[in-house]
């Protein structure tokens, strides 16, 4: 059988020559970036955005085992390949900056954009894991989308969240159910909280640039990676950043973080 492809949307003016690849965190999707993308290329319009879909999540669908973030590499490498476009620059937030990380291994891309991402490892737990919980405990059917929503939310999550994870719904089988396996999700969750890529910080490749997004209410990044993301800015090729907003920016504070990414990109 074929290999799987990711599921990809594009936004591009037709003077785009340089393409980068955007990452969604977990249970995120690509498109929950085209706003942001749309903005960017419109200041940008030399450059082209590649939303992804990764593996088990949106519309890429059918990936075997094993569900890790090197398979994720390797399926962006494949798409990259398939749509002829570089990858000149990736930006991931969350799960996708890790993934982001490793790509920047794997191709040299110009510029890395790692938004409110860890590069070390840690201990399963924090809102993703509490979603996971939540998902398993309410799998559905539910009469309605909001009836999920207001699920999410009684649990102590922000509306916008709530909101934000009800674009995993699908609608069959007598009302609307996750469109995810929570076991595969599982999988790719450890391998994001085992994975230290400190490496690709600390000895970055000659000719890429990291730079790292901290959003100021949030506690991903600690105060140990921070001082450690100042040691690796010595270099010259690493950059940190810090933005007001919880830990999804591009929600909290969109105009902040478009900016940022509009003015260094390239």
């Amino acid at each position: 059988m074929p290999r799987p492809q990711l599921h990809q949307y594009t936004v591009a003016e037709a003077s785009a020559r340089r393409w980068l690849y955007v990452l969604h965190g977990i249970y995120g999707t690509g498109r929950n970036w085209a706003s942001f993308a749309r903005r960017l290329v419109a200041g940008r319009p030399e450059w082209g955005a590649v939303l992804v879909d990764l593996r088990l999540h949106g519309h890429s669908k059918g990936f075997e085992p094993p569900h890790t973030l090197g398979a994720c590499v390797h399926d962006l490498l494949g798409l990259s390949a398939a749509l002829e476009r570089p990858v000149n620059a990736v930006l991931g937030h969350s799960f996708g900056g890790k993934v982001a990380l490793m790509m920047a291994a794997a191709v040299t891309p110009s510029q890395v954009w790692v938004i409110d991402a860890s590069p070390g490892r840690r201990s399963p737990g924090g809102g993703a894991a509490r979603l996971l919980q939540i998902v398993r405990r309410y799998p559905g059917p539910f009469p309605t989308r909001r009836d999920a929503i207001s699920t999410v939310e009684a649990e102590g999550f922000a509306s916008y969240v709530a909101h934000w994870l009800a674009t995993n719904l699908v609608l069959g089988g007598g009302g609307y159910r996750w469109r995810f396996d929570p076991d595969e999700i599982e999988r790719l969750l450890a391998d994001y909280f085992r994975r230290d890529l400190w490496d690709v910080i600390e000895t970055p490749v000659p000719s890429s640039e990291i730079h790292v997004v901290r959003a100021d209410q949030s506690d991903i990044l600690s105060a140990g990676d921070m001082k450690r993301l100042r040691a690796a800015s010595l270099s010259g090729r690493v950059h940190t950043h810090q933005l007001h907003g919880g830990h999804w920016l591009h929600v909290d504070n969109p105009d902040g973080l478009l900016g940022l990414v509009r003015d260094h990109l390239g």
